[in-house]
């Protein structure tokens, strides 16, 4: 495939601003993160050419823009500045709170730390029937199944790529360490009875 000079293919006719412009087009519309690939694919580009055009871009949007350019869950995506973020909840939730209740928390934090895992080992953790709170949580696109536990046959579930991008990290490596929130074995010494 022939390309032009700014890396856009020969005899695809792209609006002013070339491939750079086709990229933000793309990035301005997608409603989770693209992969490099795929917009390759979409605008039948390399990707090698993409790629230095997000990084190009990341940095052009850097200074004076409320938004930037990540790259996080896999893929790009354009979002607001994190230090416009409360502008921008006034705005998107406009007084109402879409906020998950305290057993929603729990039940997405032990998922994205132990999954895959069924519901039954969730309800064990937390001490309480978590049917509701799962489906919930399904519902909002936090969690999927993933297969079924081979000895039990129980349903296991997992996060999702909405889950990360939510919280703006790449993978679950970049979850925060829970060990240093755990009390030490000293201080559990008058649990002598709790099984670990």
């Amino acid at each position: 495939m022939t390309q032009d000079d700014d890396g856009a293919p020969a005899g695809v006719e792209l609006l002013p601003g070339g491939l750079r412009a086709a990229i933000e087009a793309v990035l301005m519309v997608a409603d989770e993160p693209v992969a490099v690939p795929r917009l390759a694919e979409v605008l039948e580009a390399e990707p090698a050419v993409v790629e230095t055009l997000l990084a190009e871009l990341r940095q052009d949007y850097a200074a004076h823009h409320g938004f930037e350019l990540r790259e996080l869950a896999g893929g790009w995506r354009v979002y607001s500045k994190r230090d416009f973020a409360p502008v921008v909840s006034r705005f998107v939730l406009d007084g109402a709170t879409a906020r998950l209740s305290q057993a929603a928390l729990e039940t997405l934090a032990i998922i994205a730390y132990r999954q895959p895992v069924s519901r039954a080992r969730i309800a064990a953790i937390r001490g309480v029937n978590v049917d509701s709170v799962v489906r919930t949580l399904g519902m909002r696109g936090l969690v999927v199944e993933e297969g079924t536990d081979p000895q039990s046959g129980a349903v296991l579930y997992r996060t999702t790529p909405y889950f990360l991008e939510r919280l703006g990290v790449d993978s679950l490596a970049d979850l925060p360490q829970l060990s240093p929130h755990l009390p030490g074995l000293d201080d559990l010494e008058h649990f002598d009875d709790v099984p670990f």
